[in-house]
């Protein structure tokens, strides 16, 4: 993960020069702010990357030299196996999109429905606690 880290954080160096550079040689303003949004998305990634590092505080399966693929075998976390949440997620942002074409009334319909459907998303496998106190 060392590399990892250390390529976004490059990365973002490399953005932020490049953005210096096409500043001064006149470059148009949108360009300039994708350019410099470009160096800090990547600063983001690197900075998430080498804070994960620092807190396992190990050696990686994929950083071992000497690694075997069984290394890194096991479980990978939990998938939801069947979810029909995404689709009303979907729907309600291409409502808000097309809320912004067509008008402001069904672009707040679709913010309200999208708020929603990201909360059923986020909470479909949270159980209320059923133990009396």
């Amino acid at each position: 993960m060392k590399t990892s880290w250390i390529l976004f954080v490059g990365l973002a160096i490399f953005y932020a020069i490049l953005t210096v550079i096409y500043w001064q040689v006149g470059g148009e303003p949108v360009g300039i702010t994708a350019i410099a949004l470009s160096a800090g998305l990547a600063l983001i990634v690197g900075f998430y990357l080498w804070f994960t590092d620092r807190r396992l505080g190990n050696l990686l399966p994929e950083d071992n030299q000497q690694g075997e693929i069984a290394d890194s075998a096991g479980e990978l976390g939990f998938f939801s196996p069947h979810s029909w949440w995404p689709l009303p997620v979907a729907l309600s942002a291409c409502a808000v999109g097309l809320g912004l074409i067509i008008g402001w009334w069904l672009a707040l319909i679709g913010v309200g429905v999208l708020i929603i459907s990201i909360f059923g998303l986020v909470l479909e496998y949270e159980r209320p606690s059923t133990s009396a106190h």
